[in-house]
C-alpha cells in the first residue's frame, strides 16, 4: 500500500406601507427577476393613472360649454389632477372631486373616485359617505336657484339618476374588492391544504422510521451483536494466530458496524438529518484501506485539512462500497483508490483489475452504488460506475467542496 501527499485531517391597489416593505425587502439572488417584475408593475400601474386622467379630462372637455363660469372650470380640473394621487389619498380624491361634479363638469371623475374607494375599503363608512355624496352631486343642481326652478319629475328623474351614477362604481368597486378578498382566501385555503398534505406525508414517514428503527433494533442489532461474542469467544480460543487475527478483525468490524447501527436508529427515530450521529471521515480511509482484504494501492493529493463533513463522509463511504464489490465479485484483483481536489471539487476514483479467480458468494443488498449515486446527488455531486475494457471495474465520483 502506498500513501502520498496525504494531508488529510395583479391591478391590485396597495397602500404607502405596502410600497414602503417593496423598497425595504433585502436584495438577494433573484434581484434582478424581482426589479423586471417591479418595474413591469410599475409601468402598467403609470398606464392605468395616466388613462383614468385621460379619460376624465374628456369627459370634462365633451361637455364642457362655451360660455362657463371660470370657477366651474377650476373646480374640475382639481377633480381631474386629483385622480393622480387616488392610490394613497382615496377618500380625499373623493373629496376634491366633488366640487368639481356639483359646481362644474366632473362626474365621470367623482364616479372613478368612488369605484376606486370602494375596491379599497369595501363596507367602510368612508364608502357610504362617498357614495352619499356623489348621488347628491347628481341630484342638486348648481346654481341653487335652477335646482328650486325644476319641477317634481325633474327632481324624480334626478333621484334615479344619482342612483345610477352613484350606484354603478359603488357595485363594481365592491365587486372588485370581494373578488380579490377571494382570490386571497383561496390562497390561503390552498396554503393549507399543502401543509396538511405535508404534515400528513411527514406523519407517515415518522411512523415508517419509527418502524424501520424497530426492526433494525430488535433484528439487525441483536444479531452483529451475537456475531461481536461469537468472534471475542474465537479470539480467546484461538490455537493459531492467524485465526486469533482474523477473530479481532470480526469483533472490531462488528463492533463499528454496531455503533454506526446505533447512531442510524437514532437519526431514524428522530427524523433529523442534522443529528445523524458519528459519521466516518476520509482521514479514516487509511484505517479502511488496512483493514481490507483486498490489495490495495491508495494515492491522496491536494486534499484540504477541512473538509465538509457530508463530503467527507460522501468520500469515504464510497471507497468503502467500491472496496466491498472488489471483494465480492472481482477476488485477487488490485484497487487503485484515488483521492484528489481540483477546482472545488473532491475526485474520488476506485479502480480495479481483472479478477484472476472466482468471487466469493456474499450476499449482496444491490443498493449499494444507487445509494452512493443518491447521495452525491444531494450533495450536488456526481457518481458514475461502469466496466473497463481491460475486464475490470471504476468508481468515480464528484463532490462540491463548497457546502
Amino acid at each position: 500500500m502506498a500513501t502520498e501527499g496525504m494531508t488529510i485531517p395583479d391591478v391590485s391597489v396597495r397602500g404607502p406601507s405596502a410600497r414602503s416593505a417593496d423598497h425595504a425587502r433585502p436584495r438577494s439572488s433573484t434581484a434582478g427577476p424581482m426589479t423586471a417584475v417591479w418595474r413591469r408593475s410599475a409601468v402598467r400601474k403609470a398606464a392605468v393613472d395616466a388613462s383614468v386622467f385621460l379619460i376624465a379630462v374628456l369627459d370634462v372637455w365633451l361637455v364642457f360649454p362655451e360660455e362657463a363660469p371660470p370657477y366651474s372650470v377650476y373646480l374640475s380640473a382639481v377633480s381631474c389632477a386629483a385622480l393622480l394621487v387616488r392610490r394613497w389619498l382615496p377618500f380625499t380624491v373623493l373629496l376634491l372631486t366633488v366640487p368639481g361634479f356639483l359646481a362644474g363638469w366632473a362626474q365621470v371623475a367623482a364616479m372613478l373616485a368612488l369605484g376606486f374607494l370602494a375596491t379599497r375599503k369595501q363596507m367602510h363608512w368612508q364608502v357610504w359617505v362617498g357614495a352619499g355624496l356623489v348621488w347628491l352631486c347628481r341630484f342638486m343642481l348648481w346654481p341653487l336657484p335652477d335646482f328650486l326652478a325644476l319641477t317634481w319629475r325633474e327632481h324624480m328623474l334626478d333621484v334615479i339618476y344619482g342612483v345610477i351614477v352613484a350606484g354603478m362604481p359603488l357595485a363594481i368597486g365592491l365587486l372588485i374588492g370581494a373578488r380579490t378578498e377571494l382570490a386571497a382566501r383561496l390562497a390561503e385555503l390552498a396554503e393549507s391544504r399543502d401543509r396538511e398534505r405535508k404534515l400528513y406525508a411527514e406523519m407517515v414517514r415518522a411512523d415508517e422510521r419509527a418502524r424501520l428503527a424497530r426492526e433494525m433494533h430488535d433484528v439487525v442489532s441483536h444479531d452483529i451483536t451475537l456475531i461481536a461474542m461469537q468472534a471475542g469467544a474465537l479470539s480467546a480460543a484461538a490455537t493459531t494466530d492467524d485465526a486469533a487475527r482474523t477473530a479481532r478483525t470480526i469483533r472490531q468490524l462488528s463492533t463499528n458496524t454496531l455503533e454506526e447501527l446505533r447512531a442510524l436508529v437514532g437519526v431514524l427515530r428522530s427524523g433529523s438529518v442534522e443529528d445523524d450521529g458519528p459519521q466516518p471521515k476520509l482521514c479514516d480511509i487509511d484505517d479502511l484501506v488496512r483493514t481490507t482484504e483486498v490489495p490495495v494501492r491508495l494515492s491522496v493529493a491536494r486534499v484540504p485539512s477541512e473538509l465538509p463533513p457530508e463530503v467527507s463522509a460522501a468520500a469515504y463511504r464510497t471507497v468503502q462500497e467500491a472496496l466491498t464489490n472488489v471483494h465480492k465479485h472481482a477476488a485477487g484483483a488490485t484497487a487503485y483508490v484515488t483521492v484528489a481536489a481540483e477546482d472545488d471539487r473532491l475526485l474520488v476514483e476506485v479502480r480495479n483489475d481483472r479478477p484472476s479467480r472466482p468471487g466469493s458468494r456474499l450476499p449482496s443488498g444491490g443498493f449499494g452504488l444507487t445509494g452512493l449515486k443518491e447521495r452525491a446527488r444531494l450533495l450536488g455531486g456526481t457518481l458514475e460506475a461502469q466496466p473497463t475494457e481491460d475486464g475490470g471495474f471504476v468508481v468515480v465520483a464528484s463532490y462540491p467542496l463548497a457546502r
